[in-house]
Formats: C-alpha cells, structure tokens, sequence
C-alpha cells in the first residue's frame, strides 16, 4: 500500500474521534483568530499614527478642555509647522447603538495636520463656505447610506441640552494610510462653538500639532508643557503613537488577554491532540509491528505518525481560519462601530497556520518517536 493510502486508512479508522479532533482545531483557531484580529485594530491606531504629530490634552484628563488662546502660545515654538484643535461631540444618529466619531474640527488647518486625508477639492470648498456643513469618512458613509447632499440630525446631550444638531454632508474623505481611519464625522468647529453655554466658549477639547521633523518631538512636548505650568489649565503632551497606545488601553490589556487565552488554548490543544495520537498509536500497536517486520524503517514509522497528526491541524486549522474570515465581518458590522475596524489580514491567516502545524508537530512528536522505537517482538507480544 502507498504511504499516502495508509495514512488516510488510519485517518479515517475511528471516524467520530477524527472529527472531534478536527473541531477542537477548527474552534481553537477560530479563537485564535478573532482575538489577533481584535489585537490588530486596537493597535491600528498606534501603527498608522505620524510620527511627526504631538497630541496636547488637559493635564487632568482629555475630558476637561483647554483655552483657544493656547494656540498662538505654542505656535511661536520653534519645530511647529502646524497645529489643529478639535473638540468631542458625543452625538446619537437615529439609534444609540450607531455609534461613530462626531467630531468638531478647525477647518483651515485640519488638513495641513492631516496631510493623509484627501477628498476632492471642490467638497472641501463646499464645507469651508457652509457653517452647518460636514465631511465624513467613507466607512461611515457606506454604512448609513450618506451621500453628498444629504442633511443629518444628529442628537447630543452633551451639549446645549437635549437637542438635535442639522448637518449639510458636504464631501467624503479617504485616508491614504493603510488601515487609517474612515470612520470619523467632521464639522466646523465655530458652528459647534457658537452654540455651547457662555462658560464653555472659546475652549477646545484638544490640539495636535505637526512638527517639521519627527525629531522635534521631545523638545517641543518638554516647551509646550512647561510654557503652561501652574497655569489654570495645565497641559499633557505627548506623540500621537503614545496618545493612541494610551487611549487602548483604556480598554483594558488587550494583549495580556490574548496572551493568556492563547497560552490557555495551546496548551489544551496540546493535550487532546496528543492524547488522541497516543491512543491511536496504542490501538494499532500490532499492525505497527507488521510493518516494521516487512521493511519499514523505524524514521518511516515515525514520519507517518507526525503526518498524520500534522494533516489532522492542517484541516482542523484552515477550517477555523476559513470560519473565521468570513464571520468576522459579520461580527464587526453587528457591533456597529463599537470598535474599530476588523480585518482578517493575510498575516492573521499564516500565523494561524503556522499555529496549527506547529500544535499539530508537537502534539505527534511523543507518540512518533513511541512508535518509532517499537519493537517488533515486544509489539507482537502485546497483541
């Protein structure tokens, strides 16, 4: 028989035990996927933030806002190109459940800053010229339908009371960074301020700033910080990676959580795999020995073994990658912008494989050289 007709023969002896094991993988890496897809978009954000970008929030904390005459201030520090200022809006479209960015924007300098944000010309035009206007990320857009024309209630109750704000979607925006953000509502910033309570004019939530040379950063963070030291509202500087690294975690430690479920779902795999060689190995202890007793060698023995607990990840594996990669867009759109965008990248994919196959090697190692160090007369003897 060929070594290819053999291994499936023995595949397929116990078939119930063969598809339980193939689940286990199939379900492990399943698992596995969706954690390093939910790892990627949390830390999207540190991976696409510009290295020549400072974010400058309250001392106290990005809830609290800062004096609009903090711009000029820090504009006179030398290594500045660009600053920006936005402010939260915090606003429901429809369902609370729809949640996405709503964020108010300092329109004449927003796309100095952000230099990877591009729309046509005549959108932006448009949005400059109309106080009510507003430009949203193309995911938003394709998500709610929005085209340019259309007119959006949006309701806060953050600010002015429990009211419903009208927008003008004057032009949709793409980020030219891989995996950048398309989710974001932007309007003009003076449209918002003149709306908010005689105690909150003239403040913004937060600045970034864009330097000449992302060798400028620490020099520039260190003068901004101390030109507002003891002052009514003490700042926190810090780089744009830094900032979004620091805004994840808020979530918790996403990566300890993976790390701790994976380690957890290696280990079990692990067990049953083995397991489930070793007892296949035991029950065919004789049919082992045979072949031995007609030519073949102890190395064919023990490549036959790892084979076939290697092809049983393999397709337990690609199961639950495939699995995988067509739930969890599903996953991502029911969550509705909850968090970021999740995308089953091809390295996500050839990690799971290589998880797989390394579970799968491991696992046949023991029960492989087992059968590999058999002898034929002691085997026989166990029959």
């Amino acid at each position: 028989m060929k070594f290819g007709g053999l291994l499936f023969a023995n595949l397929f002896r116990k078939k119930i035990r063969l598809l339980l094991t193939i689940g286990s993988f199939a379900a492990a890496l399943f698992l596995f996927t969706f954690l390093a897809v939910v790892k990627s978009a949390f830390s999207r954000g540190v991976e696409v933030a510009g290295a020549d970008r400072l974010v400058v929030i309250n001392r106290t904390s990005i809830i609290q806002p800062l004096p609009l005459a903090y711009r000029d201030k820090m504009m006179v520090i030398p290594g500045i190109r660009a600053i920006t200022h936005a402010n939260w809006f915090g606003g429901v479209y429809q369902d609370e459940k729809n949640f996405f960015p709503q964020i108010a924007i300092d329109i004449e300098n927003q796309r100095d800053v952000y230099s990877e944000i591009v729309m046509p010309d005549d959108q932006w035009k448009t949005f400059l010229n109309d106080r009510q206007g507003a430009v949203v990320g193309a995911r938003t857009a394709k998500r709610f339908g929005w085209k340019v024309g259309d007119r959006i209630p949006i309701k806060t109750t953050l600010f002015g009371g429990n009211n419903s704000w009208e927008f003008n979607i004057d032009g949709i925006f793409h980020n030219t960074k891989p995996g950048g953000d398309e989710s974001a509502f932007w309007f003009q910033w003076k449209y918002f301020d003149e709306n908010m309570p005689a105690d909150y004019k003239g403040m913004v939530g937060w600045y970034v700033i864009r330097l000449n040379s992302p060798d400028d950063a620490e020099r520039v963070a260190k003068a901004i910080d101390t030109e507002f030291t003891n002052s009514n509202y003490e700042t926190k500087t810090e780089t744009e990676s830094a900032f979004q690294a620091g805004w994840a975690k808020q979530f918790g430690n996403i990566e300890f959580l993976i790390l701790s479920i994976g380690s957890v779902v290696f280990f079990t795999l692990l067990l049953v795999t083995g397991n489930t060689m070793a007892i296949a190995v035991r029950e065919r202890t004789g049919e082992l020995a045979v072949l031995k007793a007609v030519g073949f060698s102890d190395r064919a023995v023990l490549v036959m073994v790892l084979a076939e607990s290697i092809l049983i990840a393999v397709i337990g594996g690609s199961l639950g990658l495939l699995l995988a990669a067509a739930a969890v867009p599903v996953l991502g759109s029911a969550l509705n912008g909850l968090l970021p965008v999740l995308v089953v990248s091809y390295s996500t994919l050839l990690a799971g494989i290589g998880f797989a196959l390394g579970v799968g090697a491991l696992s046949g190692l023991i029960p492989a050289f087992g059968a590999m160090r058999l002898r034929v007369v002691d085997a026989l003897r166990r029959v």
